[in-house]
């Protein structure tokens, strides 16, 4: 039978890479916990992790050891998880079926899937081509030889334990620094906040009032613990409260020499235009108050429209990044108004050119990996809530290499 996640791996090393590795095959593995044992599973296997009119299950044994569908062992198979945390779908499906023919005590499962080269070039570096199969921010990756294979060494992975972590209790930072000192600060804990904004946090804990209150509910009167440090750092951040487009701008035309000062970007030439129009049309119904604009579309219905980027989520998991976004989007239109009820999705994309072929950062994924991630990730996040991307717009360009550009919307 065609091993058709197998034939894609190849295809995308070739598309990416211009690089033929041959035959690969996939094996989809199930990392089961529960009070059954392996004998009273193996009968089911068929009918819950295999179809068996096209594939092979088997129980406690690893398929790659077994002669009949790998006579010879592969050249190298490199086997992907997800981390300890890590949301496992597939896994989850899994686990929904098993309760069903083993229903007492509690189960999971974790899943896996390994990829089996079976004549891997031997210029081929098994570390770089690993890294083209999983993304190291959510999963994990083993890799075995044929020589670990045959000598019966090979690596599996185990199913992925969530470290025990002991409470600790809430540490009271002090702010009561000077100015390097209150950088330093800011700088070791990855707060990302300025001098001023460190000095009036410091400040608001100076306050007597701020005090008072602390004091009469029993926490540290004048300082913060670093939980409270942590989220006015989350709150002031670029992410939620978009410091540079609300911030003053000063610019000089260096063509004109105008020198203009702009009281932030987003008020100035985003919500300006919008409230002006507002003033000459009557179909602008509900504009920056609600999760998302509302327009008059006859006298009987309007329409909510909403758009928004995911950029940098989808740069560090393409598919997972793209997919919040969409969904992201979604979930505001049911929550405009009393509730309105989400009917299309569009997008627009900008990335680098598909075909790349120069240098990249260990930390970037090639271009052509972010588009098929992010496509899949709004595609998959609409068709699962059964709401179809109706229309988008694809830009390739070298600049967004660093950094693609991923715009979802709904209506």
């Amino acid at each position: 039978m065609r091993d058709v996640l197998g034939d894609v791996v190849q295809r995308q090393l070739i598309a990416d890479h211009g690089i033929d590795v041959g035959k690969v095959r996939s094996i989809r593995g199930y990392l089961i916990r529960s009070k059954y044992t392996a004998s009273e599973i193996e009968p089911r296997v068929q009918d819950i992790f295999s179809d068996p009119i096209i594939e092979f299950g088997a129980t406690n044994t690893s398929i790659l050891e077994d002669k009949n569908f790998f006579p010879d062992a592969p050249s190298l198979t490199v086997t992907v998880g997800f981390k300890p945390g890590v949301t496992d779908n597939p896994g989850a499906a899994a686990n929904d079926g098993f309760k069903v023919l083993f229903p007492e005590g509690d189960s999971s499962i974790s899943t896996y899937v390994s990829y089996a080269f079976l004549q891997l070039p031997s210029d081929v570096d098994h570390v770089w081509l690993a890294s083209t199969l999983f993304n190291g921010l959510i999963q994990t990756s083993i890799r075995t030889t044929k020589e670990e294979l045959e000598s019966g060494q090979a690596s599996y992975l185990a199913y992925p334990e969530r470290p025990t972590i002991e409470r600790q209790a809430p540490s009271i930072i002090n702010l009561e620094l000077g100015d390097e000192e209150l950088i330093q600060l800011s700088n070791d804990g990855l707060l990302a906040l300025n001098l001023n904004e460190m000095q009036t946090i410091r400040n608001h804990y100076r306050n007597e009032n701020t005090r008072e209150i602390r004091t009469s509910v029993g926490i540290s009167p004048d300082a913060p613990t670093d939980v409270e440090l942590e989220c006015l750092a989350q709150t002031w951040s670029e992410h939620c409260k978009h410091k540079i487009f609300a911030s003053k701008i000063h610019h000089v035309d260096t063509e004109t020499n105008e020198d203009t000062v702009i009281d932030s970007i987003f008020k100035t030439h985003i919500m300006k235009p919008t409230h002006d129009m507002a003033k000459e049309v009557d179909w602008l119904l509900s504009v920056f108050h609600d999760n998302s604009g509302v327009i008059a579309w006859n006298d009987d219905w309007s329409i909510c429209m909403k758009a928004e980027t995911h950029n940098s989520p989808s740069a560090l998991d393409p598919y997972g990044g793209a997919m919040t976004g969409i969904v992201g989007v979604n979930r505001d239109i049911l929550g405009t108004g009393l509730g309105a009820r989400p009917i299309a999705n569009t997008d627009v994309f900008c990335f680098g050119p598909p075909d790349w072929g120069g240098d990249l950062p260990s930390t970037l994924f090639h271009p052509s990996r972010v588009l098929r991630g992010v496509h899949a990730g709004v595609r998959v996040g609409g068709n699962e809530s059964g709401i179809p991307t109706i229309n988008g717009s694809i830009v390739f360009d070298e600049r967004y290499i660093g950094k693609p550009l991923v715009y979802c919307g709904t209506v």
